[in-house]
């Protein structure tokens, strides 16, 4: 176990949603450590609070109880990626990607923009608008404006659930290189178990709402992960391990 301090620990973390019978819970006292450069999936069944766990993290939604602690960062840097690209129509994937840094007035946009450019495999798509890219590329896209401003958390919800079944596993193979570069600290939510699997240094397993963490499963595959892997297995006895957690 790693000795490195956490650089997030969720503790006894609830959220209920006012309604009309007395509020609907989505999360109930869930409680867990993130370390720097962990790669982190949630996955659990539908409803059961995965997105509104990330929207706390985000500073979206304020939690009904328990502490959200960052440790020594006083105002960290949160990045973000939803499962629709949600690019600006109007800027091209270079202004885009630059965006953040322009709100912040960094004097190095340009330069870091296109740094990510060529990281995410966009080279020569610098000035091309948003409906002149395939949906992998528009993901590709919202993941390096989420990065640009090199953010101690960058936080995945479902990125790749409005990909077919192709793009979707292409794209693991490219977040899985992306991560491999600059190994940012990620908490991702996934339907997928392989896709939590394939990517993931751990995959939390929440119940059924409320959430609740269930598991905290290792993932103990080397990196960097080849496709092959996932037809391994040991790969298969770490999905139904998943499975059963889920069911």
């Amino acid at each position: 176990m790693t000795t490195v301090p956490p650089i997030l620990t969720l503790r006894d973390l609830s959220a209920t949603f006012p309604d009309n019978n007395g509020g609907l819970q989505a999360l109930e006292r869930v409680s867990f450590d993130v370390h720097p450069r962990e790669f982190v999936a949630l996955i659990g069944p539908s409803g059961c609070g995965k997105s509104t766990l990330l929207r706390i993290l985000a500073g979206i939604l304020r939690p009904s109880a328990g502490d959200v602690d960052f440790g020594d960062l006083r105002q960290p840097r949160v990045g973000m990626v939803f499962q629709q690209a949600n690019l600006m129509p109007w800027r091209t994937t270079l202004e885009n990607i630059m965006l953040p840094l322009e709100l912040s007035g960094d004097a190095d946009a340009e330069t870091r923009a296109r740094a990510l450019i060529e990281l995410v495999g966009l080279t020569g798509f610098e000035h091309n608008w948003p409906r002149e890219l395939s949906g992998g590329m528009a993901q590709r896209v919202a993941i390096a404006r989420a990065l640009v401003h090199d953010p101690d958390l960058l936080l995945l919800d479902e990125p790749f659930g409005s990909l077919d079944a192709l793009t979707r596993e292409r794209m693991w193979m490219e977040l899985s290189r992306i991560w491999q570069a600059r190994q940012n600290t990620v908490i991702m939510v996934t339907h997928s178990i392989s896709e939590a699997l394939f990517l993931a240094d751990r995959v939390l397993v929440l119940t059924a709402r409320p959430g609740r963490v269930k598991l905290d499963l290792q993932v103990d595959l080397p990196r960097p992960r080849a496709d092959e892997m996932r037809f391994t297995s040991h790969f298969g006895n770490l999905a139904r391990n998943l499975k059963e957690a889920i069911e």
